[in-house]
């Protein structure tokens, strides 16, 4: 935080670019009172009923929505019937605890399971479950959840904000979120880039006064007060930003970008179906990453072998003939899984993650494997293999995968082997890459950008370690595409650097004519590959 004049300037981290000029408004987490406890049984029918109502509130939103919410709502959904959450709340009841004692108790265990995640997109489900506590306990004690009045363009400041408020708010008039924590990966910044809301996250503390507010989602800082001549300065970057917008969606349409004589093609990286629904994604060359973590991180537990391939042949369906590349899920490190993962590892990133999990666990990955090679026979599917160190790793994993298949065709099950590579995140893979017999690489640039500068990107402390065109890691990039050209194989870059046009011209220079990334960063970055064609940059 820097402090000039009267002015506060925040500066945080960007979670959806854009501008925003408007009265600030705060607003708080919601404070729900105590109430009156009955017996057992009428506690019991307290929560049940508080349970339904809650159902019914967020089942409303989400119809009225529609879309990608609706998808994102479903995980409260899911919770408010989940028996293992409940379980031990009606027991605790059955012993004689309040209901709302009883709610608030369980809820915070697992709010606080999340938050400590070392994972930022687990870390980011901790909004929707203070979000789910707060209004379980509105509906026990009869209270109407305070609801601030958000002046058309204000920009929006909070702690935390869960998806469900974010969507009660009526962002059509402009505006902007401002929040103190939140995180990049969250749900609600999800629903922001993709209504196109200007959005920044962990700014610190919070304005302890309202004002006129500056929010600049491309340098992530939320100025109050601002002197005339910042808000002129600010008023003509949105404007270009605008024109920027414009020319970017036109090209979006458009025809296929060249970079001296080769295609660039423009993937989309996906979590579920839901970021389908994303207006942009039509325009994209296929999917370049789907993660599948996210699917084994469920309170029903681990999914089985016909739900991940109705998930997997929904997103094939959707591509046509357009690549989807899905990856194994990717578990451990900084993504745990209850059921699949170790506890207690003295560096999870270290430890036994991703491909080296899934070859620990064959009981586990042989589901995941039998359903993308049912999934197969659908579209053209390409799988991928999660933080391969060494080549020993990937073909293991190839000979149990033509196992599967084997075993699924003896049985007559349609399946097909589908084309198999990895993701190029640890440096020795990056290093020894012409020892791995894949038919495909895609750089997963965050991790290896962490890996090579030995810096936790998510500590903002070494920011200036985590930048990802430091000439050590544009290095390791170099050498993957060019191995990929003198192969054959196709090389992809999936991480950060894809969906950020400050990084397209280092990219496209190390050889990458593949980038995938979140849906709307398509347009920006076609318009910068594009305007490098226009200008001399690209020499």
């Amino acid at each position: 935080m820097s402090i000039a004049s009267a002015t506060l300037i925040l500066k945080g981290r960007t979670a959806s670019w854009g501008f925003a000029h408007g009265p600030l408004v705060l607003v708080d987490q919601a404070r729900v009172g105590r109430r009156t406890a009955g017996s057992s049984a009428a506690e019991e029918r307290a929560l049940r009923g508080a349970l339904a109502e809650t159902n019914g509130q967020i089942k409303t939103l989400a119809s009225t929505i529609g879309g990608d919410a609706a998808e994102i709502l479903e995980f409260q959904l899911e919770l408010l019937d989940d028996k293992a959450l409940l379980g031990p709340i009606f027991a605790a009841i059955a012993a004689g605890a309040a209901a709302d004692d009883a709610w608030s108790r369980v809820l915070a265990e697992q709010i606080a399971h999340y938050r400590a995640a070392p994972d930022e997109y687990l870390q980011a489900r901790a909004a929707d479950l203070i979000d789910l506590r707060d209004r379980v306990l509105a509906a026990l004690n009869g209270e109407l959840r305070a609801s601030v009045k958000i002046p058309a363009g204000a920009v929006v400041c909070a702690e935390d904000l869960p998806p469900s408020r974010f969507l009660e708010i009526d962002w059509s008039a402009g505006g902007g979120l401002a929040l103190s924590h939140g995180s990049a990966a969250s749900h609600v910044a999800m629903l922001a880039r993709a209504r196109g809301v200007p959005m920044v996250v962990q700014l610190g503390r919070l304005p302890a006064q309202a004002g006129i507010a500056l929010l600049d989602g491309e340098q992530a800082t939320l100025e109050l007060d601002p002197p005339p001549a910042r808000i002129a300065d600010f008023a003509a970057r949105r404007s270009a930003d605008s024109k920027g917008k414009a020319a970017a969606s036109a090209v979006l349409a458009g025809p296929p970008v060249i970079w001296r004589g080769d295609r660039v093609r423009l993937h989309i990286n996906i979590q579920d179906a839901a970021d389908l629904g994303h207006p942009d994604a039509q325009y994209s060359d296929g999917i370049g990453l789907m993660r599948t973590e996210f699917l084994f991180d469920d309170p029903a537990g681990l999914p089985d072998e016909d739900k991940q391939f109705g998930i997997y042949e929904a997103v094939l369906r959707w591509a046509g003939d357009r690549p989807v590349t899905i990856r194994t899920v990717d578990a451990g490190g900084d993504k745990p899984i209850r059921g699949f993962t170790e506890d207690g590892e003295m560096n999870p990133f270290l430890g036994v993650r991703g491909l080296r999990l899934s070859l620990k666990r064959p009981e586990i990955f042989a589901v995941q494997l039998r359903a993308l090679a049912r999934a197969a026979v659908h579209g053209k599917l390409r799988v991928m293999f999660p933080m391969v160190t060494v080549p020993a790793e990937f073909t293991a994993a190839r000979d149990l995968f033509r196992e599967v298949v084997a075993h699924l065709l003896a049985a007559g099950v349609r399946a097909a082997l589908p084309e198999l590579g990895i993701m190029v995140e640890v440096p020795a893979a990056a290093l020894t890459i012409d020892a791995f017999p894949a038919s495909f690489f895609s750089i997963g640039s965050n991790d290896l950008t962490q890996y090579v500068m030995a810096s936790d990107r998510a500590n903002g402390a070494l920011s200036a370690l985590s930048d990802p065109l430091n000439p050590a890691v544009l290095e390791l990039i170099r050498r993957t595409a060019e191995h990929g050209l003198r192969r054959g194989a196709s090389v992809s870059l999936c991480g950060d650097m894809a969906g950020d046009p400050r990084c397209a011209l280092a990219l496209l220079r190390c050889g990458v004519r593949e980038f995938s990334m979140s849906p709307p960063s398509l347009g920006r970055v076609k318009q910068a590959i594009a305007d490098l064609n226009l200008g001399a940059s690209g020499d």
